[in-house]
């Protein structure tokens, strides 16, 4: 599919086409064609065009997300080519804006939003090199300790000391580039480029560390916070987080796994839950939260019910929710607002049918979001689940690895699926069917990946078939068995895959010690 294209940007991807003839040129460019010869640089990778377009940069604001994103000249969305060659243009240029004196322009840049970059699994670019949340976490905290370094150092004209650009930015913070991203968050106020954290992640980190950043990072302007692997928060540490800082603007809140177990709960964690639930009451932008694989069995009300916001996301995958949490959540005044919902791990149909189905259809006019993974949904439910699905015309998303489903069954839901105008991306089981005869759900890790391949193959072709007979292209059916593509995790697999190694070599040691102890 090509997009239309205006002569204004033909005539702008002619003009940056010769790198060397643009950036001798750029002197004479008009004040507001640099966003369009912007996305034209990065469309065609000119990175040393772009280097010298953010330098010499003569507007107010640079919003990545709005230069790269649809425009009346070249509709395609941009913002989703996390390139390397580009991205590292842009940073240079900018701690170069900086220290570029005889730029022709009047500094007037007061604001840098690099928020809007989508880390998608498919890349376009021709370099084939991306650079993730992470990696530019990594660069953006380098720039700035170098670049006061060399402020130090150097004879500087008095007015570079009088710039002041606000850069919003997600980080990414693991083990890795802790104390980078440290340094560049403490000399924040010396620095004419003043990192602002919009959204954090945190991987991979020690509980201390965690926390000496997080306070660094000035969580009064923070508006997503992940809190993922191998950070091992617990509930008594997220209540020290909730009482010793405030997030007023918080909108998303991600815990890691197990941060709540109500199966060891004594009169003081339930006392402790309640003054989690009071502090995310208090959190009024609070619309998405995911507490996935934590132990929450009839606790959901207490938790949520002093939220004020109704949530719009909500994740609570392999949380051993039972009626009561299942019916606390349909005649919620979140239900009517969920846009993402993700239930896995619950035997619905065995459990709570009626219930599910109550908060399927109060959420079905905002639904945009459905993952059911290992939900035992077997045949005999396929019929209802039609019916549930029926009224969510909003569906974009449906996700239900890991149900024992026939071929045959697998074949009449896609039917139906094409009837949802809006649905664009579908992950399907295995069918049951090809894996060997006595094969138990949930299917282990072991066994996963021992199916008859090419009988899956000819039943994934069949399905794609009547996508295809539906004209419905547009949908994209897979099955990553291992999980969907999560960019952090695959940016950051190599670090994770290191602390594993290492925790279970420290575990080993232990055991090892203690039997020989006790022998």
């Amino acid at each position: 599919r090509t997009t239309m294209k205006s002569l204004r940007f033909i005539s702008a991807e002619a003009f940056v086409s010769n790198a060397e003839f643009a950036r001798k040129s750029l002197g004479a460019v008009a004040h507001d064609l640099f966003p369009l010869l912007f996305k034209a640089s990065y469309l065609l990778e000119q990175g040393e065009v772009i280097h010298d377009l953010v330098e010499n940069w003569p507007l107010f604001d640079f919003n990545m997300g709005k230069l790269l994103g649809a425009t009346l000249d070249y509709q395609e969305d941009l913002s989703h080519r996390t390139c390397s060659v580009c991205l590292e243009s842009c940073l240079t240029g900018l701690r170069d804006y900086v220290l570029n004196q005889s730029s022709p322009y009047m500094k007037k840049l007061r604001v840098v939003d690099l928020t809007g970059i989508k880390d998608v699994e498919v890349q376009f670019c021709k370099c084939k090199k991306t650079m993730g949340r992470w990696a530019r976490t990594q660069l953006l905290s380098k720039l700035c300790s170098e670049l006061l370094v060399y402020l130090q150092q150097a004879q500087c004209n008095p007015g570079t000391f009088e710039i002041s650009i606000n850069v919003l930015i997600d980080l990414f913070v693991t083990e890795r580039n802790y104390d980078l991203v440290v340094q560049a968050l403490l000399k924040k106020c010396s620095c004419p480029l003043k990192i602002c954290c919009v959204a954090f992640r945190s991987d991979n980190l020690t509980l201390q560390k965690f926390f000496y950043i997080i306070k660094l990072t000035d969580p009064s302007l923070l508006r997503k916070l992940e809190i993922v692997h191998n950070v091992h928060l617990e509930m008594e540490h997220l209540e020290m987080l909730f009482n010793s800082i405030h997030f007023p603007l918080l909108m998303s809140l991600t815990l890691p796994a197990r941060t709540f177990n109500v199966r060891r709960f004594t009169a003081t964690d339930e006392q402790m839950l309640a003054n989690i639930g009071e502090k995310m009451g208090e959190m009024t932008q609070l619309t998405e939260l995911s507490m996935s694989f934590s132990i929450l069995t009839g606790r959901i009300q207490k938790l949520l019910s002093p939220l004020k916001t109704p949530l719009k996301m909500l994740d609570v995958s392999n949380c051993s929710l039972n009626h009561a949490d299942m019916a606390f959540l349909a005649n919620s005044f979140h239900a009517n607002h969920l846009e993402a919902l993700d239930l896995s791990g619950h035997d619905l149909p065995e459990l709570y049918p009626s219930t599910f189905f109550k908060l399927l259809s109060h959420c079905s006019s905002v639904l945009r979001s459905l993952t059911l993974e290992d939900c035992n949904i077997q045949d005999t439910h396929v019929n209802m689940l039609i019916l549930g699905l029926s009224p969510c015309q909003k569906l974009q998303e449906f996700k239900f690895i890991g149900n024992p489903l026939s071929s045959q069954a697998l074949k009449h839901l896609f039917t139906f699926l094409c009837e949802l105008p809006m649905l664009k991306n579908v992950e399907f089981p295995v069918p049951r069917d090809c894996y060997p005869i006595g094969i138990t759900y949930p299917i282990d890790d072991a066994s996963l990946c021992r199916y008859d391949h090419q009988k899956y193959e000819r039943v994934a072709e069949e399905l794609n078939l009547i996508l295809l007979q539906a004209n419905r292209e547009d949908v994209k059916a897979s099955t990553p068995l291992f999980g969907s593509y999560d960019a952090a995790v695959q940016e950051t697999n190599n670090e994770l895959g290191a602390y594993l190694i290492k925790s279970f070599k420290e575990t080993l040691e232990k055991f090892t010690t203690s039997f020989n102890k006790m022998s």
